[in-house]
C-alpha cells in the first residue's frame, strides 16, 4: 500500500531537506533538561548524528531513488548538499519556466466558447445507464466549464482502468457537435479505435450525430469516402489512430480533440498534435496516472481532474502469481465458463500462439476458442473481437493487442502468460480488461519460478500482485518510478538529480520553484490566484520546546505505530483533518493523555504562527520567543496582520513585547510572550494578538 511505500524502517535512507541524505535510526527518547521527548535519530557521514524533533517530520522523506542505488551520505553542515540543492533548483526552475510560459501563451489565445448545455445534452446524460460517481460528475462539470470559456481547454483526466473516463469524453464530444463543431478522438491502438467507435455509436445512437473511424484496417475506398465527408463537414466525430494527424486528414471545423492514453504516443505525433491544437479545446484521458504529487507541478501547464471513485458494486480483482500448471488453468477456466463468463488468455508470441490455443482446447474440449493477434488480416481480427464481445466465443487467446480499452464486461478471468516480460503499466492495463461488471474477477500472472527471473522482473511481479485494490494505478506508477529510477518528468534532461536527492525531495524543490516563479516572474499572470488565496507568509514553522509533547509509551507502546502516527500528524493541514485524526486515535487507543493533547495543540500553534509571520517559536522556562520573518523586504511587514500585531502588543505591555536581536544572519525581530504555561495557554494568548 502507499503507507508501505513511505513507511520507514531502521537503516532506510532518508532525505532531510536542509541537511541531505542520512540513515534512519528509529524513534528515540531523549532527555531534555529532565523532560522526556521523542526524536528521530538520523546518522550522517563521518559519524555525525542528528536528532530530529517530531515537530519537524515534514522535513524528511524516504529516499526513493533507483532501487538498489546507494546514495552518498553527506557530512552535517557540508556545502555539498546545499550546492546540489541549488543546482537542482535552478535547472528545475528553467524547465518550469518554459512550462508556465506555454500556459501563459495558451491563456492569451482566444478559442471558441461553447454555449451552455442544450436539451439534447441533458437527454444524453439522462440516458447513461449507470449513476455517475461523484468524481465523474465533477470531471464532467469541469470539462464543460472549460469548454464554455473563450480560451482553449487543456484538461487531463486521470482515472483508473474502467472508472468511466470514456463517458466524460462522450459528453464533451456531444457538446462540441451540438454547436456544429467536429471532434477528433485520437487513440493509440487499432483495436481501441474500433472499440471506441462501437461505444460512441451506441451511446449517441438516438441522436443526430455521425460517428466514423479510421485505422489501418479500413479499405482505400472507405478512407477516401471518410476524408471527403470530413472535409465537407458531414462526419461529426472521427475516431482514429495517429493517422488523424496526417496531412491528408482535413477537418472542416475542428472544435475538440480528445486524446486517449496519451503516454502511448511518440514525440513526433505529439509535435504534430501541437500544430493541430493551437486554439482547439483538448481533453486528454489517461489510466496510468502520473503520481499525485506531480500533479502540482503539471498544474501550472494543464488542468487536472482525477476520477478516484470506482463505480458502485465493483470488486477488486483477485490477483495471483502462479507457475504454468495445466490443472490450475483448467479449473479456473471451468469455473468462469460455469458462471456464464468468458476468459482472456494473453500470450505475447505470435509464432506459437496456435500451440497454446491447442493446449487450452485440449484442457477444455467443449469451449469455443478464438485467436487474435496483430498479424492477422484486419477484417478477420475485427470479426474475431466483435464475436468475442458478443459472446460467440468463450476464450480469446490474444497478444497484447487487447491491452487498451477492449471492454467486455462478461469476461472476468484473465491469464497473462510470461508476465515477467511485461512492464508494470502494461500488466495493470491488461488486468483492467476484467472486473468491469459486478462479478468478482480473477487475474493469473503465469511466471517461471522467482529464482529464474531478473531482479527487476521479480520486483514488478511483487508490486503488481500487491496492488490489486480498486484505483491502484497511482501506487503502481509510484512503484514503477522506484524500480526504474525516476526519469525526467518534463523532458529528457534531469534524470540524474532524482537519484541523487530522492524523488519526494525533488517534488518539494519543484513546488518551491513553481511558487517562486508565480510570485516573481509571472506575477501578473497569477494575480487573481495570488489574491484569492489568503496569503501565508511563512511556509513552515519550527517549534522548540521543553514541554513534554508526545504520545507516551503507556498510551501507544509500539514504536513503529507511534512513528506512523507522528508522520500522519505532520501531513495534516487543517482543523477538520485534525479532528478526524483525533477521533481515530481515541477510537483505537482510548482517551488521549495530556502530553498527546499538547502534541495536537502544537499543530494549531504552527498554523496560527504561520499566519502571524512567525518562522520559529522557542518555548522554554514558561516563556515563549517567536522569530518574525528573516526577510526584511517581505510584503508581510507592510500587511494589515503585522500592523494589528504591533497595535495589540502596545495595548498589552505586561503580557507581550517586541524586541530586536542581532543574530549571525543579521537583525531579527522577536515577539516575546511572558507567560506560556502550556501549549493551550500560549494558543489563547496569541489569538488575542490577531
Amino acid at each position: 500500500t502507499l503507507k508501505e511505500l513511505t513507511h520507514l524502517k531502521i537503516g532506510d535512507y532518508v532525505t532531510h531537506i536542509d541537511h541531505g541524505i542520512g540513515k534512519f535510526g528509529g524513534l528515540q527518547k531523549i532527555d531534555v533538561e529532565g523532560i522526556q521527548q521523542e526524536a528521530i535519530k538520523l546518522s550522517y557521514g563521518e559519524g555525525d548524528i542528528l536528532y530530529l524533533s517530531i515537530h519537524s517530520l515534514h522535513k524528511i522523506s524516504k529516499f526513493n531513488g533507483k532501487d538498489g542505488h546507494v546514495p552518498k551520505l553527506h557530512k552535517l553542515g557540508s556545502k555539498a548538499w546545499k550546492a546540489l540543492k541549488q543546482k537542482t533548483k535552478s535547472r528545475v526552475k528553467a524547465i518550469a519556466f518554459d512550462l508556465i510560459k506555454l500556459y501563459a501563451k495558451r491563456k492569451k489565445i482566444i478559442g471558441h466558447a461553447f454555449p451552455p448545455d442544450s436539451y439534447l445534452q441533458m437527454e444524453l446524460e439522462a440516458s447513461f445507464m449507470y449513476e455517475d460517481t461523484p468524481d465523474q460528475g465533477k470531471a464532467t462539470a469541469a470539462v464543460k466549464a472549460d469548454m464554455e470559456m473563450d480560451r482553449p481547454m487543456d484538461r487531463l483526466i486521470c482515472g483508473d482502468v474502467g472508472f468511466g473516463k470514456t463517458e466524460v469524453a462522450i459528453r464533451a464530444a456531444f457538446k462540441a457537435v451540438d454547436d456544429s463543431k467536429q471532434v477528433a478522438v485520437l487513440v493509440p491502438t487499432t483495436i481501441l479505435a474500433f472499440q471506441h467507435f462501437k461505444t460512441f455509436s451506441k451511446r449517441l445512437g438516438e441522436l443526430p450525430v455521425k460517428v466514423d473511424y479510421l485505422n489501418r484496417f479500413r479499405s482505400a475506398k472507405d478512407r477516401k469516402r471518410i476524408l471527403e465527408e470530413l472535409q465537407q463537414g458531414r462526419i461529426d466525430i472521427l475516431i482514429g489512430t495517429h493517422q488523424l494527424v496526417n496531412k491528408s486528414v482535413k477537418f472542416k471545423d475542428l472544435g475538440l480533440l480528445i486524446v486517449d492514453e496519451e503516454q502511448k504516443f511518440g514525440v513526433a505525433v505529439k509535435e504534430k498534435l501541437r500544430d493541430l491544437k493551437t486554439n482547439v479545446d483538448v481533453l486528454t484521458l489517461t489510466a496510468t496516472p502520473i503520481p499525485r504529487t506531480l500533479q502540482f507541478s503539471l498544474m501550472a501547464a494543464r488542468d487536472l481532474s482525477v476520477i478516484n471513485t470506482p463505480p458502485p458494486n465493483r470488486y477488486p480483482i483477485e490477483s495471483e502469481v502462479v507457475r504454468f500448471n495445466e490443472s490450475l488453468i483448467r479449473d479456473a477456466i471451468h469455473y468462469e465458463l460455469q458462471r456464464g463468463g468468458q476468459v482472456f488468455f494473453i500470450h505475447n508470441r505470435v509464432e506459437n500462439i496456435r500451440e497454446v490455443a491447442g493446449m487450452v482446447q485440449r484442457l477444455v474440449p467443449d469451449a469455443r476458442i478464438a485467436i487474435g493477434h496483430g498479424q492477422m488480416d484486419g477484417k478477420q481480427l475485427e470479426k474475431t473481437l466483435l464475436g468475442f464481445m458478443e459472446g460467440q466465443s468463450d476464450i480469446l487467446i490474444a497478444t497484447t493487442i487487447i491491452e487498451n480499452g477492449l471492454d467486455v464486461p462478461n469476461a472476468n478471468t484473465i491469464f497473462i502468460n510470461n508476465a515477467q516480460s511485461f512492464g508494470l503499466s502494461d500488466l495493470h492495463q491488461m488486468r483492467g480488461r476484467v472486473g468491469r461488471s459486478n462479478k468478482k474477477a480473477f487475474c493469473y500472472f503465469v511466471t517461471p519460478p522467482l529464482s529464474a527471473m531478473a531482479a527487476d522482473a521479480q520486483k514488478r511481479i511483487k508490486a503488481i500482485s500487491q496492488f490489486s485494490e480498486l484505483g491502484a494505478g497511482i501506487q503502481i506508477a509510484m512503484k514503477d518510478l522506484e524500480i526504474r529510477g525516476a526519469g525526467d518528468l518534463l523532458g529528457g534532461e534531469q534524470s540524474g538529480f532524482i537519484n541523487e536527492i530522492g524523488f519526494e525531495t525533488y517534488q518539494k524543490i519543484l513546488e518551491e520553484a513553481i511558487e517562486e516563479l508565480k510570485e516573481n516572474e509571472f506575477k501578473t499572470l497569477f494575480e487573481n490566484e495570488n489574491r484569492s488565496t489568503q496569503k501565508n507568509y511563512v511556509k513552515e514553522v519550527q517549534v522548540d520546546t521543553d514541554f513534554e509533547i508526545l504520545f507516551p509509551d503507556e498510551y501507544i507502546n509500539i514504536v513503529n505505530e507511534r512513528l506512523l502516527l507522528y508522520n500522519e500528524l505532520s501531513a495534516i493541514k487543517d482543523e477538520p483533518q485534525l479532528m478526524k485524526f483525533k477521533k481515530n486515535i481515541e477510537d483505537r487507543f482510548g482517551e488521549i493523555p495530556p502530553p498527546g493533547q499538547e502534541l495536537l495543540g502544537t499543530l494549531r500553534l504552527k498554523w496560527l504562527a504561520s499566519k502571524m509571520g512567525l518562522e520559529r517559536l522557542i518555548i522554554k522556562n514558561k516563556k515563549c520567543v517567536g522569530y518574525f520573518l528573516a526577510d526584511q523586504q517581505s510584503p508581510f511587514y507592510q500587511s494589515a496582520i503585522f500592523n494589528q500585531i504591533l497595535l495589540s502588543v502596545q495595548n498589552q505591555p505586561d503580557q507581550f513585547s517586541i524586541k530586536e536581536k542581532e543574530t549571525r544572519n543579521g537583525l531579527r525581530l522577536l515577539l516575546v510572550v511572558n507567560q506560556a504555561q502550556s501549549i493551550e495557554n500560549l494558543l489563547d494568548q496569541l489569538q488575542k494578538l490577531q
